[in-house]
């Protein structure tokens, strides 16, 4: 089979290994999508402390495929059922695991970034982590559910800063992820605001609910945002990027009794941000912030999407043969267009 593995910083290779054999207790999955996050960027870019040096892997977390061998002793799966492929498995015994927090694991696993994940053909799936899997419902195309990841995410965050209708919400960052947000935050009842630098995407963010969207780079956000809502600020602020300073802007834009959800991680020698907390003691606002997905946030994503009310599958503007990982990893990192999406099923470039 075809597999994109990570070397290290900047090192991915394309390689032809045999296909993953499994035990009485493993499953073996046929890849079909696999979307390109921005972790997956970080790890090619920057490293990760659980992709140490000399060990190579297959990254790609947002994982759907078709299940192609079945080990003798599972039971509750059969060849060609169609799956998700939740990255993060918890020891399912540790108080964040009993809790249900399974991403919040001190010993989680996770595949793509400890285990191989989806920028392959086939991704084996150890004993411990078949009960991640999480059926496609018949009328969900695979690029559909290989969105289902990081809706989860947006999700994970919206049950911490609960928009209700009338809220006026303010998403920093027109990407993907964005999107995301402005769609649920729209069924929400808000009116959502999206903020950012690509004039393309923020065009793009129109058809995803966005009522206003702002181009903070040829405008000072504070301002217009102090404009737009009377002085009275914004009644949720997302952050859906990585830049410190929109961090920093979030208090600044949050009114009274606002929630701010620091939704986007920050590089490496970037994270330590100097924030005003007399913000955050005189406004009385709620700073929050979430990272990752539950397995029942990744269920509630799926039926969300099952429902048809979501426009996901819009998102994926490359597609991409596991020959271009890197280009689509490029792609990605670009802002060219939306979502990138890697699958065996497509043609390489070259």
């Amino acid at each position: 089979m075809k597999a994109a593995y990570y070397y290290g910083v900047g090192d991915i290779r394309v390689e032809e290994v045999p296909v993953p054999e499994i035990g009485d207790n493993e499953l073996l999955v046929k890849v079909r999508a696999c979307s390109v996050c921005g972790t997956d960027n970080r790890i090619y870019r920057h490293g990760h402390f659980k992709v140490p040096p000399g060990i190579k892997r297959v990254l790609g977390h947002e994982t759907a495929g078709e299940i192609a061998q079945v080990g003798a002793a599972v039971e509750g799966f059969r060849i060609g059922d169609r799956v998700a492929l939740p990255p993060n498995v918890g020891c399912g015994r540790c108080y964040m695991c009993i809790r249900g927090y399974n991403q919040l694991c001190p010993n989680y696993e996770a595949f793509g970034i400890s285990m191989d994940g989806g920028f392959a053909e086939y991704v084996k799936v150890p004993e411990f982590a078949v009960g991640n899997l999480i059926p496609i419902p018949d009328h969900v195309s695979y690029e559909e559910a290989a969105i289902v990841e990081p809706l989860s995410c947006v999700l994970h965050a919206y049950e911490a800063h609960r928009t209700v209708p009338g809220d006026l919400v303010l998403i920093i960052g027109p990407g993907p992820i964005g999107a995301l947000h402005a769609m649920v935050n729209k069924m929400a009842g808000g009116r959502v605001v999206v903020a950012g630098r690509n004039p393309s995407r923020l065009e793009a963010m129109k058809r995803y609910g966005a009522d206003v969207v702002i181009n903070n780079a040829e405008t000072d956000l504070i301002a217009e945002m102090a404009r737009l809502t009377g002085g009275r600020g914004a009644d949720v602020v997302i952050t859906a990027n990585s830049d410190p300073e929109m961090q920093k802007a979030a208090l600044e834009i949050a009114g009274y009794h606002g929630r701010v959800s620091l939704f986007g991680g920050l590089p490496k020698g970037k994270e330590h941000v100097t924030l005003n907390t007399n913000l955050i003691h005189y406004k009385e606002l709620v700073v929050t912030a979430t990272t990752g997905s539950s397995l029942l946030d990744v269920h509630k994503a799926m039926d969300m999407i099952a429902s048809g009310k979501l426009d996901v599958k819009s998102l994926i503007t490359g597609t991409f043969a596991i020959e271009d990982t890197v280009a689509a990893l490029d792609y990605a990192a670009s802002g060219a267009g939306m979502k990138a999406l890697v699958s065996a099923d497509v043609p390489a470039r070259h």
